[in-house]
């Protein structure tokens, strides 16, 4: 796969001993048991917002844990970051650590036999939140399941967090896969991540194991013991097993999968990382969620949720800006009513969403462009994010580049919105119907001016021009070829915005 996708966790597999890792690491953990002992009631903040340093932290701690790891996803990829977190979680495991894991069914593209493998550690749990499409599921199931129960295929668990020792978690906008990282040679996201540590992580815990004890979760056993033709029946021997993590635990040693600058990278990760906890931010966190099925399922593909009316409540309390990134930026009628609202109060709104050029999603533009005029005659100020963004040399500039050939096109994919310079939003929520109503979501309200001001001015940077076009005076679309563009006219045309 090439030295250019590592992910940092690769290099982990050199520290086996702990030697190297473990004085300066306890340090590290002790400083913020005790900030946390200092600080009652209250949640540590720290903002991941470089992509290494998003990356190292999850090393760190997976590699730290000493009694459970908990770990819910939207996608993990079987790209290098998969592979070797996977590779990661399994020697947890091997050392006495409680591994659970939860992935949602729709994008996991792990082979039938490894996800098996993994799941018969005796220290590894693995479920699958609503397999409708994908694990265990044949492709007459997957089809049969669409035109029975189109909703329930469509509605996903988009939450994203890691959970260790039930101490500290992160949760934001980042997936297990190279381009949430900065290590795709094609396309790479700006995304955003918080490290909690404290009185919210428990909040946190508690929403997994809502998820977990669901009746959407099913066992990957469970899924793969299947009979006849709507259920696969997938075996592995015990050999077979043995012989899966073997070829996991060799390729997280072979030298050809990381570069050197990952390596130094990760072989500072102990000094630095006191530094981190150090300089963590002692405040009021809300962790704000849906429960699993989002809602009753009464109003078809509606129907609301919990993240999409705390945060509603949240917009409803700004009396002077907010300040939001959004990857999709497809507003339903609700949500028109809520920034006209806004707008009707003096409220100035400023959105920094994907243009054209930039986006991953053909749909979900199209209906934003479908909206554009009329939230632009709104009074909402809207700024598309650029391809060639300029902040993407500051997010890569201690990776290897491709020296050939056209560099990786940057898209924006941090889920954040700041009110009134005071609050902080901060996770997976998209500026969308599918948002609303179908996903479920998570993220992590910080009451707290530093954080903040901090935050806006990541997002203002992100906005500023040679990151962004004015949407208002600076049309992008003839950026782009004359077939995505008549793509999206196409999509245009199409009733879609419910599933947006």
């Amino acid at each position: 796969m090439g030295r250019l996708c590592l992910a940092a966790l690769v290099a982990l597999a050199l520290f086996a001993s702990g030697a190297a890792l473990a004085p300066a690491a306890e340090r590290g953990i002790a400083q913020a048991d005790a900030l946390v002992a200092a600080n009652p009631g209250k949640t540590g903040v720290y903002v991941l917002d470089d992509p290494q340093e998003a990356l190292l932290a999850r090393a760190w701690l997976v590699e730290q844990a000493e009694r459970s790891i908990e770990v819910q996803y939207f996608i993990w990829s079987t790209d290098n970051i998969g592979i070797l977190a996977a590779e990661a979680l399994l020697r947890a495991a091997n050392r006495g650590v409680a591994v659970r894991v939860l992935v949602d069914d729709l994008m996991i593209d792990a082979p039938d036999k490894s996800l098996l493998a993994l799941a018969k550690h005796p220290k590894v749990d693995i479920r699958i939140y609503n397999p409708k499409t994908s694990v265990g599921v044949p492709l007459t199931t997957r089809v049969l399941n669409v035109i029975r129960d189109f909703r329930a295929v469509n509605q996903r668990m988009h939450d994203k967090t890691l959970i260790v020792d039930g101490k500290v978690g992160i949760t934001g906008g980042r997936n297990m896969a190279t381009e949430y990282f900065d290590y795709n040679q094609r396309y790479n996201f700006r995304d955003r991540d918080v490290v909690l540590f404290g009185g919210a992580v428990q909040a946190m815990r508690a929403n997994f194991e809502t998820f977990w004890a669901s009746p959407l979760a099913a066992r990957i056993e469970d899924l793969y013991d299947g009979m006849g033709l709507m259920q696969k029946n997938v075996k592995v021997t015990d050999a077979e097993v043995q012989q899966i993590y073997r070829d996991l635990a060799a390729y997280a040693r072979a030298p050809e999968n990381f570069a050197p600058e990952v390596r130094r990278a990760i072989e500072a990760t102990p000094e630095s990382f006191p530094r981190v906890a150090g300089a963590m931010v002692w405040t009021q966190v809300e962790f704000i969620h849906d429960r699993p099925g989002k809602n009753d399922g009464q109003a078809g593909l509606g129907g609301g949720g919990d993240s999409s009316a705390a945060l509603a409540k949240l917009l409803s309390t700004a009396q002077r800006e907010v300040v939001i990134q959004t990857p999709y930026l497809v507003l339903s009628d609700r949500a028109l009513e809520l920034f006209r609202g806004l707008r009707a109060r003096g409220v100035t709104v400023r959105i920094n969403t994907n243009s054209l050029a930039s986006t991953d999603n053909l749909p979900a533009f199209s209906g934003y462009r479908q909206q554009r005029r009329q939230l632009l005659a709104m009074g909402l100020q809207i700024y598309e994010y650029r391809p060639d963004a300029q902040v993407q040399l500051r997010m890569m500039q201690q990776r290897v580049v491709t020296p050939r050939g056209p560099q990786p096109i940057f898209s924006l994919h941090a889920k954040t919105m700041v009110i009134d310079g005071r609050i902080t939003y901060i996770g997976t929520y998209n500026l969308d119907p599918r948002s609303e109503n179908l996903n479920t979501e998570v993220g992590a309200v910080i009451h707290d001016a530093a954080v903040a001001r901090a935050v806006q001015t990541l997002i203002e940077t992100d906005m500023a021009p040679g990151n962004s076009w004015n949407a208002a005076t600076d049309p992008p679309d003839p950026m782009v070829s004359y077939w995505k563009n008549a793509a999206v006219r196409a999509l245009q045309w199409l009733p879609l915005r419910p599933l947006l």
